[in-house]
């Protein structure tokens, strides 16, 4: 019984290549490729045509093809009984580590300010800022969020994690619900956002929570483009109280040619590249959980479609 992908990507020959690695028994196919969509119970999917799986009547459970899954909650036609699975991986989270430990020293070395100095032909100093002087936020303390900064920690940061439940004991100092978030971000001077995208959190990013965070702070979002009301970032940012965004998702993706963020002096954009899945560290998940789905046993990394994640 094969595996169908039904993704945008555009080259798929490395997925393939790692799941027949994984698994060579196991034939892997691509939704183009599908002769009998009866014989499909497991499929690996990411920002495909909603609807496109009612053609599937045998589907018992899609595995996103990274850690966000909003692509397949947010399909309305998806049948209830199928499950959701999502991936985790140590390599995704060091990853998201690296390029929040990179943008922060970028912000606190001020090398983006440099690098057009340099342009410009300008000499002029201007004083730094030091990891011991500097809050960092992040909300979203999961799993990536709590290693982001137990590692952001290690390396001299004061940290603060924020969540909309109490959770599990943790190393730094941990603020949840809507009761304790003003106090949170009140504390912050760098605000990571790593938050699932759901029907609580879309916009949580507006002018009212952005101005509970203290004057000339900077906003870094890996969540997800819909956690930020864009034109209220932008009044936030031409009115000072923020010195800056770096922004890794968007509302729209690609970022349409003609939207403001591109032109924004105090705005630094990369194009969804915080993490990018490794299909070979990740297809033997995939493969163990398409094995359980054949077997009619527990998933890993199910996905809860009231909560969002």
């Amino acid at each position: 019984m094969p595996i169908v992908i039904v993704s945008d990507i555009k080259n798929l020959e490395p997925w393939i290549k790692a799941l027949k690695k994984a698994d060579p028994a196991i034939d892997v196919i691509t939704h183009n490729e599908v002769k009998d969509k009866s014989a499909i119970e497991f499929a690996l999917a990411w920002n495909y045509p909603h609807g496109i799986f009612s053609e599937y009547p045998r589907l018992k459970a899609i595995s996103s093809m990274g850690a966000g899954v909003d692509h397949i909650i947010n399909d309305k036609f998806l049948p209830e009984h199928i499950r959701i699975v999502r991936i985790t991986d140590p390599l995704l989270s060091n990853d998201m580590f690296e390029y929040t430990l990179a943008v922060i020293m970028n912000r606190l070395r001020l090398l983006t300010y440099f690098q057009e100095n340099q342009r410009l032909r300008i000499w002029k100093k201007r004083m730094y800022m030091r990891i011991s002087g500097v809050r960092i936020g992040l909300m979203g303390a999961g799993t990536i969020g709590s290693h982001i900064l137990s590692k952001l920690q290690n390396s001299g940061f004061k940290v603060s994690g924020w969540a909309r439940t109490r959770g599990n004991k943790v190393p730094y100092k941990k603020y949840y619900g809507s009761g304790q978030m003003e106090k949170f971000l009140n504390n912050t001077d760098i605000l990571i956002c790593l938050l699932p995208l759901t029907a609580e959190t879309y916009g949580i990013l507006n002018k009212s929570t952005m101005k509970m965070l203290p004057e000339k702070s900077w906003i870094i979002n890996m969540g997800r483009g819909g956690h930020i009301v864009d034109e209220e970032l932008i009044e936030m940012l031409d009115s000072g109280h923020l010195d800056g965004a770096s922004l890794d998702v968007f509302r729209e993706e690609p970022l349409p040619v003609d939207h403001p963020f591109w032109s924004h002096p105090k705005i630094f954009i990369t194009p969804h590249i915080a993490s990018l899945p490794d299909p070979g560290s990740v297809a033997p998940q995939i493969i163990e959980n398409y094995h359980r789905t054949i077997e009619n046993r527990p998933l890993l990394n199910t996905v809860d479609r009231q909560r969002g994640y």
